[in-house]
This record gives structure tokens, sequence and C-alpha cells, in this order.
């Protein structure tokens, strides 16, 4: 080498292509007997009535058209049921993941809100104007659920990376988990995400572990 030459820099090192964009579709299962009499259903495995079954149909024929890469459902059976017909219209086999279970109401289980507020009024009083600083007596702390909820949609994404990928499982534990991932106050999840209707569609689009929501509660037969 010339001694008096000057050493090429490196060439600098080519950027690192980001993980291509995760869509999960998020989906309340279908009506069940509790739900049509307005009661809370969280651990509970609670069937599903004749028109949570017809839900779960359309929800079928949705994901026909859907482009899916992958079915996933929380454990309870009421999810598992409803992603059955778009198990069969896709041939994808489910994934049943453990931390989508719905939220423990705990006492509320099974009752009315009416009945709560007649059995326990102040706790219930607290709930309704923080729900997430009080949880229901016995009940599964919401920021908890939140949490894991969370973390087991951002693990999907990472798994799927460029899919499509359906996600079968509740009403509560999706909305706490929408404001964890939108950086919304889990103690607003009530008021600001109004509830689910059953097999409704909800679309997350999930980039580098950054969530964006891009649709909400869209009903699966005029969803595309």
């Amino acid at each position: 080498m010339n001694p008096d030459s000057t050493p090429l820099a490196p060439a600098p090192a080519a950027p690192a292509t980001p993980p291509a964009p995760a869509t999960l579709f998020l989906a309340r299962h279908g009506e069940t007997v509790w739900h049509a009499e307005n009661r809370y259903t969280g651990v509970s495995d609670i069937e599903l009535t004749p028109r949570g079954v017809e839900q779960a149909g359309e929800l079928g024929g949705w994901a026909g058209g859907a482009r899916l890469d992958a079915i996933v459902t929380s454990p309870l059976s009421r999810a598992r049921r409803t992603a059955e017909p778009a198990v069969r219209t896709t041939g994808l086999t489910p994934v049943v993941e453990p931390e989508l279970t719905e939220v423990d109401f705990g006492v509320a289980e099974g009752r009315t809100l009416a009945e709560l507020q007649a059995s326990h009024p102040r706790e219930t009083a607290d709930f309704l104007r923080d729900p997430a600083a009080h949880p229901l007596p016995g009940g599964e702390d919401p920021k908890a659920a939140a949490g894991r909820g969370a973390a087991a949609l951002l693990r999907l994404a990472e798994a799927w990376p460029g899919g499509r990928v359906l996600v079968v499982a509740h009403n509560t534990l999706f909305r706490l988990v929408l404001c964890r991932l939108l950086g919304i106050p889990e103690s607003e999840y009530r008021r600001v995400l109004p509830g689910l209707r059953n097999c409704a569609i909800t679309e997350v689009r999930v980039t580098a572990g950054q969530p964006a929501l891009l649709s909400y509660n869209v009903p699966a037969t005029s969803s595309a």
C-alpha cells in the first residue's frame, strides 16, 4: 500500500429489512345463553345459542374469502366452536392460545348487572366508576388481563410476519387489550370501546411490534 494513501472507509452496513406487517382480525365469539340474558360471562364455559351458531357460520363465510394464514382461538369452548366454520372454509388447523381466555369476573359470573348491584352495591359502583382500579370481588385484575392478552397478540404478529390471522376470543379481553396496545388507559375501556358485536371483525395491523387500529366492530357479513 502506498504510505501516502488514505485507507478506504468500510462500506456502510445495509439497513436491516423490517419484518412485514401482520394483520390480526379480532372476532368475538358467537352469542351464548348468558349473553342473550345479559349475564356476565367470563371464564365459565357456556354454550352458543342457535343464533350464536348462525353468527359463527357468517364468520366462516367471511373467513373463506379473507386469505387467512392462521386461525387462533381462546381455549374456551364458545370461542373454539365459533371458529369451526372458519376452519372448514379455510382448511387451516386452529391454534389454541391459553392467554386469550376471557377475564374472570369473580362474583359477577352468571349474574346480571341488576343482580350484582343488589348483592354487592358498593363494589359494583366502584367497578362501574373505574373498572381497571376496582375489579369485582374474586375477579381478575383487568390490567393483568390486558397485559397477558396484548403480549399474546404481539407474539402472534411476530409468529406470522406478513400474515393474516383470525383471532377468536372475548369481548372484555379484546377491549382491554386494544387499550393497552393503543395507549388508552384501561380504566376507559367501557366508555371508549363500546362492546363488540358477536362475530364482528376488528382489524389490527402490527408492524415491527407497533400496532395500528384499521377498523373496529365491523359485521363479518360486510367485511372484505
